[in-house]
C-alpha cells in the first residue's frame, strides 16, 4: 500500500501561481500511474492530471496550458505546479497512485490517496 502526502496548497490572487507537492512512502509498482484530483463540498471529485511511468501526461481540459504534472522519482515526489489561477480553480486537491498505469482521469482507477491541501484563489 502506498502512502500519500500532499503539502504546498494555499491561498492566491488571480493570475496567480502555486505549487503542490505530493511525497509518496511504501511499495510503489514501476507501471504506476499518478495523478493529482480536486474536490469541492457537493460535487463529484475531478481528475485534473496524471503522468505514468514515462513521463506521460494527460490533463483536464479545464487546466491544460496552466498546470503542469510532473515527478522527481529519486524524491518519490509528485508535482503539481498551477500557474494563471481562476477563483474557479478553488478546491481541496488529492494525490492518488493507481498501481495497474494510467487509463484517464477517473478517479475510481486510484486506489491510493493522500489527505489533500487546500487551494483558494480569490
Amino acid at each position: 500500500h502506498v502512502q500519500l502526502v500532499e503539502s504546498g496548497g494555499g491561498s492566491a490572487q488571480a493570475g496567480g501561481s502555486l505549487r503542490l507537492s505530493c511525497v509518496a512512502s511504501g511499495h510503489r509498482y514501476c507501471r504506476a500511474c499518478m495523478g493529482w484530483f480536486r474536490q469541492v463540498p457537493g460535487i463529484e471529485r475531478e481528475g485534473v492530471a496524471i503522468i505514468d511511468g514515462d513521463d506521460i501526461q494527460d490533463y483536464a481540459q479545464s487546466v491544460k496550458g496552466r498546470f503542469t504534472i510532473s515527478q522527481d522519482n529519486a524524491k518519490n515526489t509528485l508535482y503539481l505546479q498551477l500557474n494563471s489561477l481562476k477563483p474557479e480553480d478553488t478546491a481541496m486537491y488529492y494525490c492518488a497512485h493507481n498501481r495497474v498505469g494510467c487509463r484517464g482521469l477517473r478517479a475510481s482507477d486510484f486506489t491510493s490517496w493522500g489527505q489533500g491541501t487546500q487551494v483558494t484563489v480569490s
